[in-house]
């Protein structure tokens, strides 16, 4: 039979799908559950199509589960972007109007007429590290969310004594030396002590996730956290979210993923780029507090930073040209131990790599000011003013 595509619209209870040939036309509908007994007879509505692939929309985000399951079941998946069955919907109905039969629809068309969509893998290691680092920012999240309490009442406590980065120990040291005697006061210590335990229990989970981040990221045999600036949390969502990394065709494409690609807002005459809000901004964030860990130390990141700011760059500007720069070691350290990998022996001892690896981490390797393509060719006719030619000087001797 030939091959169809299955447009899986997810929702976090319920998936509506929609088979289609590969001339668009409409062979089987349905909506089942997520549960148990739902999923089981979403297969089975697809089984009499052997040469099935399925299209979920936003598998890195609501259809992530779904994803994953169909992926761990042996089925082909790929991913579609929301925007593009956004497009879709709009080119498909005149309208935007989104129901589920359209939606699934529109990334079934999706899948239908494009064929460079991602596809997705299955790694069990990989889906372990996206949750550990998921849990980790939570609890980065809610440690914040304890100190900027705490700061609250130490600052009614004692005010204009407020400490900007508190420690727990500190704190402790700031609460024993306050003893107030109204019952105000009293009962704002006691809100004060429980928000330092609170404080103190997230820092001990905090330290536990990241040796557990860093145990897993070795394990995979990375060698990302060899880069200045990269520790286990950049390193395990650089892991996590990448998965393969040969779906990256060069370094311009990786950068564009990451968001450190300037887009070309050249019009005219004027050749100018601007700042990129695309991309996955997790990895974004991951490469900003890498590049910020780089200008704080003596190093090749922190000269480079300061050689754009001698070049009349602005602050942020030059902090975007260092976190292009980390992207470019980062996908080459990607290959680097992609391709070490392929060549690990029996015993799974990894070979030497032709790919510069952690010891090339340096900012004018193999990079370029222009990380995406340059305006269009201008199609206007040359000069045909001629050019005065000079016969080259012979080189002289050296004496």
């Amino acid at each position: 039979m030939a091959r169809v595509f299955i447009g899986v619209d997810p929702h976090r209870l319920s998936a509506t799908i929609e088979v289609v040939d590969e001339t668009e036309t409409v062979l089987a509908t349905g909506r089942f559950g997520t549960d148990k007994a739902g999923y089981a007879a979403m297969r089975r509505h697809v089984a009499s199509y052997p040469e099935r692939v399925w299209a979920v929309e936003g598998s890195n985000g609501t259809g992530r589960p779904l994803g994953q399951r169909l992926l761990a079941d042996g089925e082909q998946v790929v991913d579609v972007p929301a925007k593009l069955s956004a497009r879709a919907r709009l080119l498909d109905t005149g309208h935007n109007r989104k129901t589920d039969a359209h939606d699934a629809h529109a990334v079934a068309v999706v899948a239908v007429r494009n064929r460079r969509l991602r596809v997705l893998s299955y790694d069990a290691d990989l889906e372990v590290l996206r949750m550990l680092v998921d849990r980790r920012e939570e609890l980065t999240r809610a440690k914040v969310q304890a100190v900027n309490r705490l700061h609250r009442v130490l600052s009614e406590l004692l005010p204009g004594q407020a400490k900007k980065d508190i420690t727990v120990l500190q704190a402790k040291a700031i609460l024993a030396s306050v003893r107030p005697r109204d019952q105000v006061g009293k009962t704002r210590k006691l809100l004060a002590l429980e928000y330092l335990a609170e404080m103190a229990a997230i820092e001990k989970k905090v330290k536990s996730s990241s040796k557990e981040l860093k145990a897993l990221v070795l394990a995979r045999g990375s060698h990302l956290m060899d880069l200045t600036g990269v520790g286990p949390v950049v390193a395990a969502r650089i892991l996590a979210d990448v998965g393969d990394v040969a779906r990256f065709t060069d370094r311009n494409r990786f950068a564009s993923w990451t968001g450190t690609a300037p887009l070309d807002a050249s019009s005219g005459e004027q050749i100018r780029h601007r700042l990129s809000r695309a991309g996955n901004r997790k990895a974004n964030h991951v490469i900003h507090i890498a590049a910020a860990c780089q200008i704080r130390v003596d190093g090749p990141g922190r000269d480079y930073y300061r050689r754009k700011l001698a070049a009349g760059k602005t602050r942020m500007e030059a902090m975007r040209c260092l976190k292009r720069r980390i992207s470019d070691a980062l996908f080459r350290q990607l290959r680097a131990d992609a391709v070490a990998g392929m060549d690990a022996g029996p015993r799974g001892h990894r070979g030497a790599s032709l790919i510069s690896s952690a010891a090339g981490f340096h900012p004018h390797t193999d990079t370029s000011d222009q990380p995406l393509p340059g305006p269009a060719p201008t199609t206007l006719p040359a000069t045909t003013t001629p050019r005065k030619t000079t016969s080259p000087r012979p080189l002289e001797p050296a004496t």
